[in-house]
């Protein structure tokens, strides 16, 4: 990594790291995207045709950057056929292309299923994790050890930050929903255990058998073929089983954790969840007799995600913070996604979500082809980010989200780029989302796979 970069990625354990100005990082950040473009043009085969095709050899701004930002959906770009015909050879050979790190001396004798291929790779050291993929194919998003390694550190420091719990190993962890079983999901949570989970408390595994991609992605190709009219009825039975059984180990979760948190409620509570499962846990406990004046007043929650269109009422947040005694500023979110190796964290008294120096925001154009002439104050755009941390992939990234994006200071009296808590997709808005050059990605990649 070149001296620019690690100079970003040096504050990571500063507490003042949200307080540079745009003014104060602009030119130290386009350097070190100049130097991650030269260390990677050539070791990642997507950004070398990207390059190549626009006609970029350096970046001296951050128009330069925009051709060779690649769309969110570049990592779901392999062919269903891939999966749905087993053909790990031509899975990894996909994978290659969007890989820092060439992918050698993998064993594809005796895979049956994604989560073998998965595993496979781990034990190689490139590590997997995916997007939902519930609606369609799951993102593929390739990482190296020191990327799982980042995640660690970046986890604990900005929960600690946006919450101000301090890692004192003195609570209980519950989280209130499943998880998808991927290597970035593992690292997060085993280090928030280790940071502030009290070790001799008891620790609770939700009920829920996790969410591996193989169990996803065996979801989404059935659905397919039910659509298609092609699936056999020994494949439907065998589908409707599955999705009653995990309905209803779902359903007995939420009475089985409102009853652990009934019964350690004398302790110092960290509950984790979207806002559907801990509305519905809330409520358990509610049932069961129980309220604020029953626990202890320094429990803390971390939310993640918005309410992926869950049909919550309108008082749902003061609901759940005041069911389990949360007190103000004890309450945490972070703006983030599978494709960036960092987290945004919301500051508790501007309620923004703050960008830190090793992240560099670019507000894009609705179809994600220009970046806009934003200097200074709000603006509304598409989001895009350049993730200086990653190591094992491309850090640049165009997401699916609009934002306002702000260059002056916050309530909070940090002068960093901030971004407002209104955040949608457009897809959401519109129905669909056309990213103008998801297309020409997608030939690429599919033309080297």
């Amino acid at each position: 990594m070149g001296d620019m970069a690690d100079k970003m990625l040096s504050f990571i354990d500063k507490r003042t790291r949200f307080g540079f100005s745009v003014n104060d990082l602009r030119d130290t950040q386009i350097a070190a995207l100049d130097e991650r473009f030269q260390e990677r043009r050539d070791r990642i085969r997507l950004l070398g045709l990207r390059a190549r095709d626009a006609g970029i050899d350096k970046i001296e701004s951050l128009a330069d950057i925009v051709p060779l930002l690649f769309p969110h959906t570049a990592y779901k770009s392999y062919p269903e056929s891939f999966l749905m015909e087993k053909r790990w050879d031509k899975l990894t050979k996909w994978l290659g292309t969007i890989s820092a790190y060439p992918i050698e001396g993998l064993n594809l004798e005796g895979i049956e299923a994604i989560d073998d291929w998965i595993e496979r790779l781990a034990a190689l050291g490139h590590y997997i994790s995916c997007s939902s993929g519930t609606t369609g194919k799951s993102a593929m998003l390739i990482a190296s050890q020191k990327d799982m390694d980042w995640s660690k550190i970046d986890t604990v420091n900005v929960f600690a930050w946006g919450s101000g719990v301090v890692p004192a190993q003195e609570r209980v962890i519950v989280g209130c929903a499943p998880v998808a079983a991927v290597p970035k999901n593992a690292t997060i949570a085993q280090a928030q255990y280790e940071a502030f989970a009290d070790p001799s408390a008891p620790r609770w595994h939700y009920p829920v058998p996790p969410i591996t991609v193989g169990s996803l992605t065996s979801m989404v190709v059935i659905r397919k073929k039910i659509a298609e009219g092609t699936a056999r009825p020994d494949e439907i039975a065998a589908f409707e089983e599955t999705s009653a059984a995990r309905g209803k180990a779902v359903a007995d979760a939420i009475p089985a954790t409102a009853q652990f948190i009934i019964e350690n409620r004398h302790r110092k509570l960290q509950l984790s969840g979207l806002w559907s499962g801990l509305w519905q846990v809330a409520k358990a406990v509610r049932d069961a007799g129980y309220s604020r004046a029953d626990f202890v007043p320094d429990n803390s929650i971390y939310v993640g995600g918005g309410l992926k269109r869950a049909q919550l009422p309108d008082d749902y947040q003061d609901y759940v913070f005041d069911t389990f005694n949360i007190p103000e500023g004890r309450h945490f979110q972070n703006y983030s996604m599978q494709e960036l190796n960092s987290g945004m964290p919301k500051c508790r008294e501007g309620g923004r979500y703050h960008v830190p120096p090793w992240i560099v925001p670019v507000l894009l154009d609705k179809p994600g082809d220009n970046a806009l002439d934003h200097t200074s104050g709000e603006m509304e755009g598409r989001a895009a980010f350049f993730d200086l941390s990653l190591d094992g992939r491309w850090g640049g990234v165009i997401t699916g989200d609009r934002i306002w994006l702000d260059y002056g200071p916050c309530e909070c009296g940090n002068h960093g780029p901030s971004i407002r808590d209104n955040i949608v997709r457009y897809a959401d808005l519109e129905g669909d989302d056309k990213i103008g050059c998801a297309g020409t990605v997608d030939a690429y990649v599919r033309g080297v796979a």
